[in-house]
């Protein structure tokens, strides 16, 4: 059956960073294409980046660069650690979604790639922090997004395991198939925002797909309280509007 809503509102959402609910991705395409022309390889579009700075570091650099990643490593974190604060831009409805959230007492937490001070800097410097009861980088885990791992280690200050958390009411909402991929891992609702440009959602798709964190926000207020919000917009869930994965 095809269904607009989840049929319950979540307990807990567990949030991608990058082009979830922030762009840094000036920053991102700038210092690799960096790292890359210093290692001797051709740089890339922007598209190009984002479609394939999806992995953390640890997984994606060993095989760019081969024995040569830790340099690149460095090169990367060096024009990156100079430059990512200021090109730090939250997208558009993001706060709001946030503070939503936050006012419902529904859990949030931040499972991202980036590495884990930087992911933190950046949460810090919006005034984040509140809003979040663990965030989750490359490298704080044994493992790194897509393995359960870091989902995990987001959702235990909401008292959540693996085993206890129940699908439709904990939702892992990101922009790309890796999120999917993630979600579904752990067991959690996906939930993709955004179109999933250049994503291949074949064997982990969406349950539900959004156009923009504000329609989510929405969504979520009306899940809570269906009274005060007794209709859902069209445009608020992107048509066709997906089967609920089961």
């Amino acid at each position: 059956m095809i269904r607009s809503m989840p049929a319950t509102a979540p307990v807990a959402v567990i949030f991608d960073w990058d082009n979830t609910l922030v762009d840094s991705w000036s920053c991102i395409h700038v210092s690799i294409n960096i790292t890359l022309e210093a290692m001797g390889q051709a740089p890339w579009t922007i598209d190009e980046a984002k479609q394939r700075v999806r992995r953390s570091m640890r997984d994606s650099f060993p095989i760019l660069f081969g024995d040569r990643w830790e340099e690149a490593r460095k090169i990367f974190y060096d024009h990156f650690a100079a430059h990512h604060m200021t090109d730090l831009t939250a997208l558009p409805g993001a706060e709001a979604l946030l503070q939503t959230l936050h006012e419902l007492g529904i859990y949030a937490g931040v499972v991202s790639n980036k590495t884990g001070r930087f992911l933190r800097e950046e949460v810090e410097a919006l005034g984040w922090n509140r809003y979040f009861g663990r965030v989750v980088g490359a490298t704080d885990a044994t493992a790194d997004k897509p393995a359960v791992d870091p989902v995990i280690l987001a959702l235990a200050p909401a008292g959540l395991t693996l085993d206890t958390l129940i699908r439709e009411r904990t939702w892992f909402v990101g922009d790309a198939d890796i999120d999917m991929q993630c979600a579904h891992a752990a067991g959690c609702l996906p939930v993709l925002v955004g179109n999933g440009d250049n994503c291949d959602f074949t064997d982990y798709p969406p349950g539900y797909r959004l156009d923009s964190c504000s329609a989510l926000s929405t969504m979520v207020r009306q899940l809570v309280n269906p009274v005060a919000s007794p209709h859902v917009s069209n445009d608020m869930v992107n048509k066709p509007v997906l089967v609920p994965c089961t």
